[in-house]
């Protein structure tokens, strides 16, 4: 079942009929509120505001593992992750849509960041870290989308709340990123360890500030943009569910149920419950 994860200016579609409210209770916490199954035209599928369904939360405060977990256990098996991101290159421009396939990793080490721990041992590759057979469906659809697709990009996910300096956002261009977010890390190595095919595709809203020729973004300007490219996603969102796309079953044997190195019967039942649910 797909699952879609919805960020800032993606927390609600148009003409999107709620089916019924699913329990965000799991072993990690409570994930986002607004988790719920819905219908797109005549396809059901999981849909969740990763900021909460009134936007409360900071990219920091997301409880990430309960969000991956809650839908993992609801049924996902493929994860949609609609973001809004920052440019750092020119040709990059607001209104265009960017699938990443790397990434690089600022955020600052307080984001509970694995399933993993308490004596629970286990290691995934995220060499590759995102769905490829995902990715090249949607640079396949560039001709149906009113705007510019880019594909195999690099996203540089910093901690936020704030914005870049000017100094980061010329580091981070020289490191190879090249759009820049809050959310991703660590959703995508999360999904990894679930053995969760994960997509993320992600809307412009303006330029970093990289650039010394342009102000600084403000947050109206993002906002008007990110209502355009709502209803750009929504559009994506639809021909995806419609595609068929197949469950990767590779990347459900990279997940934690061949990753694991604590043998299983030294786990307690409480983490032998958790494997059980993320190795479905």
């Amino acid at each position: 079942m797909w699952a879609i994860i919805g960020g800032t200016g993606f927390e609600k579609f148009e003409d999107v009929e709620s089916l019924e409210e699913i329990s965000r209770e799991t072993p990690f916490g409570l994930a986002s509120s607004g988790l719920k199954r819905i219908r797109v035209k005549h396809l059901e599928c999981l849909f969740l505001s990763r900021h909460g369904s009134h936007h409360e939360l900071l990219p920091s405060e997301v409880n990430y593992r309960a969000n991956l977990y809650a839908l993992k256990q609801a049924g996902a098996t493929r994860v949609l992750s609609i973001s809004a991101v920052g440019s750092l290159r020119q040709e990059l421009a607001p209104g265009d849509l960017v699938v990443p396939t790397q990434y690089l990793n600022f955020t600052k080490g307080t984001r509970e960041s694995s399933f993993c721990g308490d004596g629970m041992v286990g290691h995934v590759s995220l060499a590759d870290p995102v769905w490829q057979a995902g990715v090249e469906w949607v640079l396949a659809q560039a001709g149906r989308l009113d705007c510019g697709v880019h594909g195999k990009k690099t996203y540089v996910c910093v901690e936020g709340p704030y914005f870049s300096t000017r100094a980061e956002s010329h580091m981070y261009r020289q490191m190879g990123a090249d759009i820049i977010g809050m959310t991703h890390f660590p959703e995508y190595a999360l999904a990894r360890e679930a053995g969760i095919s994960y997509l993320p595709c992600c809307f412009v809203t303006d330029y970093d500030c990289w650039d010394d020729n342009r102000a600084p973004v403000t947050v109206e300007e993002v906002i008007g943009v990110m209502k355009q490219n709502n209803h750009r996603a929504f559009r994506l969102v639809t021909q995806l569910l419609e595609s068929g796309l197949p469950r990767d079953a590779e990347i459900r044997k990279q997940g934690l149920g061949s990753g694991l190195m604590t043998p299983v019967d030294q786990l307690s039942t409480a983490q032998q419950k958790v494997l059980a649910v993320l190795d479905r």
